[in-house]
């Protein structure tokens, strides 16, 4: 370490550290690349279940992702969760990656990866909804109820452009696996919140990978036509490693090197970069719709989002006084 000395100002938020500015440009850049990437894996599942049925596409992602962590574990010798640990790993695996990596993937079925992605945004709603609720104590305020107004109304305008398509059953269906999967994503974010025991965030998330992975799996097999994977064509193989690579190990690295580092609230604008990203190199790529209304009801939506988080970090500041 560089025994230069430079004078820093330290934050007053809740979790930050005093840093030296080459940790904390570190940390900042491992949210841009988190802000990044987790936007492009939404096109990549919609190209790989082209080639691939769904939950097989996302067994795949996870059980190869899982199985590459779960490797590392051992090969550095970390001692195994605990029976408890073991226990709760494997609920959150079922509700964050079962059923909602689950069925994200089933959405961009039926809709365009970047509409995936926008009611995948809607999860910091969904999160403070929750905590009202299960919070005794926690109240609406102005804020948080425009920002629930805007981020379902921005919704409503993003599907303007869609409306012919809204009167089709399967893309009925897509929205209805994005909202679940938004949800449930929700609800093991918030119980993890409350919950989570002492551990090491990289072997919980590998374990619930893994786990969730062989259980897609199997899904996969009871549920929808499976293809061997010896018979998976080069393009469906490309979606999954970028998948693997990109989504399940370089992300997932960066967001929790950075949730260590950074205060959640810096780390969390990855909610609001994610679709924007998604939307555009669908565009680009896909020729997926890019609108006035699909930029405006997004931007609204976001920041709904934004509202809803900041209303709700007012209500805590004010409890604490």
């Amino acid at each position: 370490m560089s025994t230069k000395q430079t004078s820093q100002p330290t934050t007053n938020s809740a979790g930050d550290h005093s840093m030296i500015g080459a940790d904390r440009t570190k940390a900042l850049f491992a949210v841009f690349i988190v802000c990044i990437l987790w936007g492009t894996t939404w096109l990549a599942s919609s190209i790989g279940v082209k080639y691939v049925p769904p939950l097989e596409l996302a067994g795949l992602r996870h059980l190869i992702g899982g199985g590459l962590y779960v490797s590392l574990f051992f090969i550095k010798k970390f001692p195994l969760p605990t029976r408890t640990q073991f226990i709760r790993i494997f609920w959150m695996s079922i509700i964050m990656f079962v059923m909602s990596s689950g069925s994200s993937v089933l959405s961009v079925v039926y809709i365009p990866s970047g509409l995936g992605a926008v009611i995948g945004a809607m999860t910091p709603i969904w999160m403070v909804l929750f905590s009202l609720i299960a919070i005794r104590g926690v109240k609406f305020n102005a804020t948080i109820i425009i920002g629930i107004i805007l981020g379902f109304g921005g919704i409503i305008l993003v599907f303007n452009d869609y409306m012919i398509e809204m009167f089709d059953s399967k893309f009925a269906l897509g929205i209805f696996y994005g909202l679940i999967a938004s949800i449930t994503w929700a609800i093991g974010t918030f119980s993890t919140g409350r919950h989570a025991k002492k551990m090491n965030p990289y072997v919980s998330i590998g374990w619930q990978m893994f786990f969730s992975g062989v259980i897609l799996t199997i899904l996969s097999f009871l549920t929808e036509k499976h293809v061997d994977i010896l018979s998976i064509p080069y393009q469906g193989w490309y979606s999954i490693f970028y998948l693997v690579i990109i989504g399940s190990i370089v992300a997932f690295t960066a967001f929790v090197y950075a949730l260590k580092r950074l205060p959640s609230a810096q780390v969390s604008i990855h909610a609001y970069v994610n679709p924007i990203v998604a939307i555009i190199i669908g565009n680009l790529i896909q020729n997926e719709k890019l609108t006035f209304f699909v930029m405006t009801g997004t931007a609204i939506t976001l920041f709904g989002v934004y509202l809803v988080n900041l209303g709700f970090k007012r209500n805590a500041s004010t409890e604490d006084d």
